[in-house]
């Protein structure tokens, strides 16, 4: 596993983005996650990719408020522009398979929300590895914090293993669906 990282001015020039990525052996191929900072020309493309990730989410838990899947263009380019924020494609091989947006309300304490990969690109260690490269790229975090759906046993299975702990903080959003809340001290 290697990782390499370019940083540019993202804040000044939206020609300049962050880029780190991370190749890893699965099976006799190499995986390559790259991680760019989304723009607002990319929002159509992220929106369109993050209602394909949460609708089966949606239609299993009916969490019409909150589910990602119900969110709008707007809410997308308020992501990528976000001072306190930033927004990233994943990209493995070159192909856009999700994004994951981080924010920070202070230099140490981060969170992640949300991340999404595509349907037929999940189940092969991709939010793993990118969540790895994310932690990585903030090396002054002291802590990450994150929220998933606690009835998706497979979700909060990967964030603990990862060393993610419960908060004890949950959050019912419906009959069918919990909001269960972590946290990573580093």
């Amino acid at each position: 596993m290697s990782l390499k990282g370019f940083v540019g001015n993202s804040k000044s020039d939206s020609k300049q983005y962050v880029l780190f990525y991370m190749k890893t052996l699965r099976g006799n191929d190499f995986m390559e996650i790259k991680l760019v900072k989304a723009i607002e020309s990319d929002a159509e493309s992220i929106l369109d990719i993050q209602i394909k990730a949460f609708t089966p989410l949606l239609e299993k838990y009916k969490d019409y408020n909150s589910n990602p899947a119900n969110e709008t263009m707007d809410r997308v380019i308020t992501r990528i522009n976000n001072p306190n924020g930033e927004f990233y494609k994943i990209l493995e091989n070159h192909d856009l398979v999700g994004a994951i947006c981080v924010s920070w309300r202070e230099e140490t304490q981060y969170w992640i929300s949300p991340m999404f990969i595509l349907p037929e690109y999940q189940g092969r260690g991709l939010a793993q590895k990118t969540i790895n490269v994310l932690e990585q790229m903030f090396p002054r975090a002291l802590t990450w914090e994150l929220a998933t759906i606690l009835e998706e046993e497979r979700n909060c299975y990967l964030y603990e293993k990862m060393g993610y702990l419960k908060t004890g903080v949950q959050k019912k959003l419906n009959e069918a669906t919990t909001l269960i809340y972590y946290k990573k001290i580093c």
